[in-house]
């Protein structure tokens, strides 16, 4: 059994080694491939962020107990404010706001709206190709959704602004160094996986040990490729 483990371990070490050219070249082929999208095609995206606090109305003094309420309460009226922020109401006069460069479906498409879990924070993302233009949509999202809140809902908490969105440093996407790791082994394990498919496919015999191992038989010569013409 142990000859068997050696002999398939053999064969393995053997196709891979025959085909060793073409594996490194389609792994360097999808990798380079990756870098190329990566760093010069696939345009950069970025990403800025805003978040709302949703807190008491100002002025409405209570004990403890109650204050520990009121907090409860507002973690849940943070789900009902994340609606009002989705609403079609605020994306297009948030749109109008941006100059119309953008209508209320685009902006609905590149903005996310998500309440952070057991708190009430309430925050604002939106994406873009350009940094700036991602952070004046953070900006006119995040004031129509305040302006909209009170007007709809004028009996809720107090809404503020806790952090402003910031002009992003780097982009969210692609992520180039994923990106050419990802490529390299699909790379890698495609070329294996294809150096097999050949190996079966191939029945010729091309040297002595391929007809030691498949027909048994002793090599008695060989014949040269290249062989001097004799005049």
């Amino acid at each position: 059994m142990n000859e068997e483990i050696t002999l398939d371990l053999r064969d393995f070490f053997y196709i891979i080694r025959k085909r060793v050219k073409m594996i490194v070249g389609v792994t360097v082929a999808c990798t380079l491939a990756a870098g190329i999208l990566s760093f010069f095609v696939i345009k950069p995206t970025y990403e800025a962020k805003s978040t709302i606090i949703v807190g008491k109305p100002q002025g409405n003094e209570k004990n403890g107990n109650v204050q520990y309420n009121d907090v409860m309460m507002y973690q849940n009226l943070v789900k009902t404010y994340a609606e009002i922020a989705k609403s079609a109401s605020v994306s297009e006069r948030s749109a109008q706001k941006l100059g119309g460069s953008l209508t209320s479906e685009q902006l609905k498409k590149i903005t996310t709206v998500t309440p952070q879990q057991g708190t009430q924070i309430l925050a604002i993302t939106a994406t873009s190709k350009s940094p700036e233009e991602a952070v004046k949509i953070v900006g006119a999202v995040s004031s129509t959704f305040i302006e909209e809140s009170k007007r709809v809902f004028p009996t809720g908490g107090d809404i503020q602004i806790m952090d402003k969105a910031k002009l992003p440093e780097e982009p969210i996407k692609p992520k180039k160094a994923l990106n050419i790791a990802i490529a390299f082994f699909l790379g890698l394990m495609a070329s294996v996986g294809l150096t097999f498919v050949l190996e079966y496919m191939d029945s010729t015999m091309k040297t002595e040990e391929d007809i030691n191992k498949y027909l048994g038989l002793p090599v008695i010569g060989i014949i040269p490729k290249n062989m001097e013409q004799q005049n």
